[in-house]
């Protein structure tokens, strides 16, 4: 089975450099899926799991948003933040979920700004969440 190689890069680190059969990610039009020999492209990424297949092994990633870049030689994912799930705290996850949850069922004037930073930040902890449990 042919490799193409996928580097995960984020501000901090280089989270993965591999050799890999495959990478389904969910972009602004929907999920993608990325195998060898894909047309190169370039597309923002929402938040959501990025799926790393080697053989029959499927591993996966919270992504926070970034931007895929398929060339012929290689994949590369720039992410705000990305956690394989063995780095991400579940019990912190879950806390960050329901203060989230908190700030957008408050009642009473609210400005959009922090309403759509609830929102993310829910997104966010629902995708570790997520990715912890697959």
């Amino acid at each position: 089975m042919s490799t193409i190689l996928l580097e995960i890069v984020t501000p901090d680190r280089l989270v993965y450099s591999e050799q890999v059969n495959s990478v389904t990610v969910r972009g602004v039009e929907g999920e993608l899926g990325i195998l060898p020999g894909h047309i190169s492209f370039v597309t923002p990424l929402q938040i959501a799991p990025v799926f790393v297949k080697i053989g029959n092994e499927r591993t996966p990633f919270a992504v926070q948003g970034g931007f895929v870049e398929v060339r012929k030689d290689k994949i590369v994912i720039l992410a705000e933040s990305a956690e394989r799930a063995g780095e991400i705290d579940l019990e912190r996850a879950e806390a960050a979920k329901e203060r989230a949850e908190t700030r957008l069922n408050a009642k009473g004037r609210q400005d959009e700004v922090d309403h759509r930073r609830a929102e993310l930040a829910l997104q966010r902890a629902m995708n570790r969440i997520k990715v912890t449990r697959n």
